[in-house]
């Protein structure tokens, strides 16, 4: 049984042959997580579609070009994070607060506050809600270093390496600033 780089590099070299279905079994594959990447950086549904789109055929033009000793992840990561900062800088978009967490609909809690719990206390359910809701106005309040670094460490579940190659940051830069946003979080919520 093939390992799951195994298989990306596969379907990589499927898609280089022009094989449509590796095309779209690549994009079935990291799609969610690109999408959740870009939209808690720019926070607008219908730009995040554009940019996933975007980000997916840029990897796909440059797929000559990926090196397959790093992970396909990762490239593709860098890519749709390179397509966020080239909008903002574009747009001059104001980044919209972290307040407000993904909702399917109005009616929704938010995709965040649920959790897979053998059914939780209504107090329960408040309790670990309004601590998400403190956690993100902490996050919210981080200087913007510090907050990607905290992002993409616990909200993506990169590796340090990963982030150090998607931010073009040394390994050690990325451990102190996930160091020095995990102590500005203590004690921004301390005092909650």
């Amino acid at each position: 049984m093939l390992s799951l780089k195994e298989e990306i590099l596969l379907l990589i070299q499927r898609a280089l042959r022009g094989d449509e279905t590796a095309y779209q079994e690549l994009m079935a594959n990291y799609y969610q997580r690109i999408y959740a990447l870009i939209y808690q950086i720019i926070k607008n549904r219908e730009e995040t579609e554009d940019l996933v789109q975007d980000t997916f055929m840029k990897a796909f033009r440059a797929l000559p070009d990926f090196n397959p000793q790093y992970a396909f992840s990762t490239w593709l990561y860098k890519i749709a994070y390179n397509n966020c900062i080239d909008i903002i800088r574009k747009r001059k978009l104001k980044m919209i607060s972290l307040d407000h967490p993904i909702r399917e609909d109005e009616n929704q809690s938010p995709l965040s506050s649920e959790i897979e719990n053998e059914e939780p206390s209504p107090e329960e359910t408040l309790l670990f809600s309004e601590k998400q809701k403190h956690i993100q106005k902490a996050i919210e309040k981080l200087p913007e270093i510090y907050r990607e670094v905290i992002l993409l460490r616990h909200q993506e579940e990169l590796s340090y390496e990963q982030i150090s190659e998607i931010l073009c940051l040394p390994v050690g830069t990325v451990k102190a600033r996930i160091f020095r946003a995990r102590e500005i979080l203590k004690k921004a919520l301390k005092e909650i």
